[in-house]
């Protein structure tokens, strides 16, 4: 009887942008600057401002780049010690002509801390189970906000959509 030799799986793991929870999104940037906003954690680049530090802040261009839209928030110089998450992931988990339901993980140190779903009822333009901390809800309006108006074609953020947290 042969003996069965050990199969290797080689996995490779793209690295993950995740949306720094201290982000406060304003507006979508389309300016060219990123190459594939799609893929950005909110669906889109955003200027905006940080509330790392307690107040909000507005971070230099660099920042909002390589930090507040990809969750890099490790690297931040305003990340304060003692934190619930160092980034936020969101996905759309289901979608109907009534409802879209986002799945959310916030992450802490690479791990998963917390996770759930959030449900916006289309029709009553309002959403069923919002996120009791507002640095989740607010990210999710955001990330919603984006994938409208990806489905709709539009290019500038809250156009119609009316969105609310």
């Amino acid at each position: 009887m042969p003996i069965a030799k050990p199969r290797v799986t080689m996995i490779f793991l793209r690295r993950v942008s995740l949306a720094c929870p201290y982000f406060v999104p304003r507006e979508i940037l389309n300016d060219g600057s990123w190459l594939h906003p799609v893929r950005l954690p909110l669906g889109a680049g955003w200027s905006g401002d940080c509330c790392a530090s307690g107040m909000e802040i507005a971070p230099s261009d660099s920042a909002i780049h390589n930090l507040c839209n990809l969750g890099n928030a490790g690297a931040c110089p305003h990340l304060p010690r003692e934190r619930d998450w160092d980034a936020i992931r969101f996905s759309v988990a289901r979608t109907s002509a009534e409802q879209i339901t986002l799945w959310y993980v916030c992450e802490l140190a690479h791990a998963p801390i917390e996770h759930g779903k959030l449900t916006y009822d289309q029709i009553e333009q309002h959403w069923l189970n919002p996120h009791a901390d507002p640095r989740v809800q607010r990210l999710a309006v955001c990330y919603l906000e984006t994938y409208r108006a990806r489905l709709n074609g539009t290019v500038a953020a809250g156009e119609g959509l009316g969105i609310t947290a």
